[in-house]
């Protein structure tokens, strides 16, 4: 398979990342789910303007970490047999949960459907975390000032990975909902949020993330591809390490939020996409996490493609959650 610009596809089947994992990064990552576990999250469910002859569409809010009112579209099949299997879907980087109508297929075949709205990102969430340094944009690195400072928890995407595996949990917990039929999905951030949720949700029984975001953050640096979707990473090195001086505690820190290290956590089956033309979130950073998962596992590989539409990825991708 042709590699212009990455590592050969034999040394991917066995790359293992470059980030390093923190030494406490287990423990980060217990403590951050007891916070979450023990929340109130006072979900609310309104009837949304937009309604379907299929499905009840509802604007869901809920508390997560730090006090912040988080959105979610939520869809519910309305002849379906109950209990039912559910699908959580999670967006691309500065996007939002998107359109009601792209979810009323999964509504069509009885699926509850929970769509994420990222913090601060393009929909209706709140971001509440109060952090130093920058926030003009760039969420890989808001907190990462503090997190250099002995304040880890303060990283932003911990807050995000929660917010996905809470609301894995409370569709789960919704009556109607088959707990142990639950799958989620998304592409680029989407994807990496996906793994996120599996990880930290592991009763996530499939997940179909496609070319996730947010893994192996030193490799991507190292290929000079600190660009695009991952150009915050030169942008805090010019505004607040311009001399590279706690390069090695940078790069430590931010493993904190790298998805190769937590994907290992995953137990349910795992049906990835990959573009290995991708020069946004480059092959070998997705197979140091894909080469971590041990649980059953699939890659769909599309040798002459990039970041971009991938043809068939949502179908496949259908017809692997109907497996529920």
């Amino acid at each position: 398979m042709p590699l212009t610009f990455d590592f050969s596809w034999e040394k991917l089947q066995t790359y293992q990342g470059l980030n390093p994992r923190p030494a406490d990064f287990d423990a980060y990552w217990d403590e951050a789910l007891a916070e979450m576990h023990g929340l109130d999250p006072q979900v609310t469910l309104t009837p949304a303007e937009f309604q379907a002859p299929n499905a009840e569409c509802f604007d869901m809010h809920f508390t997560g970490v730090g006090g912040a009112r988080v959105y979610a579209k939520l869809l519910r099949p309305k002849s379906a047999p109950k209990p039912h299997p559910a699908v959580v879907m999670f967006h691309g980087y500065s996007g939002s949960s998107g359109d009601w109508a792209d979810k009323l297929a999964y509504a069509g075949q009885g699926f509850t459907v929970a769509a994420l709205d990222c913090r601060g990102q393009g929909g209706r969430s709140q971001d509440s975390s109060g952090v130093t340094g920058n926030t003009l944009r760039g969420h890989i690195i808001r907190g990462l000032a503090d997190a250099l400072d002995g304040h880890p928890e303060r990283l932003l995407f911990r807050q995000v990975y929660l917010d996905c595996a809470q609301l894995a949990r409370l569709v789960m917990a919704m009556p109607d909902v088959d707990p142990a039929r639950v799958g989620a999905t998304g592409g680029s951030q989407g994807g990496a949020l996906t793994v996120a949720a599996a990880a930290l949700e592991p009763a996530i029984r499939r997940a179909a993330p496609v070319f996730p975001f947010l893994s192996d953050y030193k490799r991507v640096w190292e290929m000079d591809q600190a660009k695009d979707a991952y150009a915050e990473l030169k942008d805090f090195f010019r505004l607040f390490d311009p001399r590279h001086e706690r390069e090695d505690a940078v790069f430590n820190a931010l493993g904190y939020v790298d998805i190769q290290h937590i994907a290992p956590r995953i137990r349910g089956e795992v049906q990835w996409a990959i573009g290995l033309m991708d020069t946004i979130c480059p092959p070998s950073s997705q197979f140091a996490a894909y080469n971590k998962i041990a649980a059953k596992k699939s890659m769909l590989v599309y040798p002459d493609f990039g970041h971009e539409g991938l043809p068939g990825i949502a179908d496949r991708n259908f017809q692997f959650l109907m497996g529920l």
